[in-house]
């Protein structure tokens, strides 16, 4: 047991990051204790490349499992952010600014599970190619094949912003005060022409889930929903800044954004009740 708990939390970020559920990522965790409890170890020389093959296989077998349902094939999703209060652990922040942002999750929902899998844990945890293949039931060569397929469908993608932390603050403040005060030439400057807003309301009555395109389009959203944020906190969404939104100490909504040339290009906001309640931050 004391061995498996040395590599509960590397097991759980490899989890979240093929899963983008912490729910879900847990179940896997917890069955792949379960594998670990039953089977005999004792010879296993590399038990963290043990289990992290354990637990990439139960997985990838829930991925190919939700395709199969077809889970949320029209719905606006987005992946479960891990949200910290700015300042309070430096050194953390700078890992989560580095490792896979909410952007990225979202993108690599779009991946086939095999596709997921081999770019995870090679782009993201270095696993080589051969335990990988060992994973997919397939050859080392075609396992490299998938995550190639996969990196270019990230690199197409805007996932992270070009800025740095500070300057995507003013950038998202500059956004907030010009909705608070209606200005709507002042939210054309501060966002791409072309940019993409994805809110997830889940069963939010606040309005359905939806994905919007276009400045002017998303200005006037901001606009209208803007007097529901006056009680609006700084956070960080997967490492870099994000806005939550509280109504009457509830938390409403949970905004991150892309920042690219000085503009926001993407917007992703988080309005489930359910799972916003999950969140447990102290603010």
């Amino acid at each position: 047991m004391d061995d498996f708990e040395q590599h509960r939390a590397h097991l759980r970020g490899v989890a979240y990051r093929m899963l983008g559920s912490f729910a879900e990522a847990d179940d896997a965790v917890q069955e792949a204790w379960l594998r670990y409890d039953r089977a005999g170890t004792e010879d296993v020389r590399n038990l963290r490349g043990w289990l992290t093959t354990v637990v990439s296989r139960i997985c990838l077998d829930m991925l190919r499992a939700r395709s199969t349902r077809r889970e949320d094939p029209l719905e606006v999703h987005l992946p479960d952010p891990i949200v910290t209060i700015p300042g309070a652990d430096p050194e953390q922040e700078a890992v989560l600014a580095d490792s896979v942002g909410l952007a990225m999750l979202v993108v690599l929902d779009t991946l086939s599970p095999a596709e997921r899998l081999a770019f995870v844990l090679h782009d993201v945890f270095g696993v080589p190619f051969e335990q990988i293949a060992q994973v997919l039931d397939r050859s080392p060569g075609a396992a490299k094949q998938l995550a190639s397929r996969a990196r270019s469908r990230v690199r197409a993608t805007p996932v992270s912003s070009d800025t740095t932390p500070v300057r995507q603050r003013e950038i998202l403040n500059a956004f907030r005060a010009a909705s608070r005060e209606g200005d709507f030439d002042g939210l054309l400057a501060v966002l791409h022409p072309d940019v993409l807003l994805r809110a997830d309301a889940g069963s939010s009555p606040i309005g359905p889930s939806q994905l919007l395109r276009g400045a002017a389009q998303i200005a006037g959203q901001a606009m209208r929903f803007a007097p529901l944020a006056r009680d609006a906190r700084d956070v960080l969404v997967n490492g870099w800044p994000g806005v939550a939104a509280y109504v009457d100490g509830r938390m409403v909504s949970l905004l991150s954004v892309i920042v690219v040339d000085d503009r926001i290009v993407e917007l992703n906001i988080l309005a489930d009740p359910e799972r916003l309640a999950r969140l447990e931050l102290d603010l």
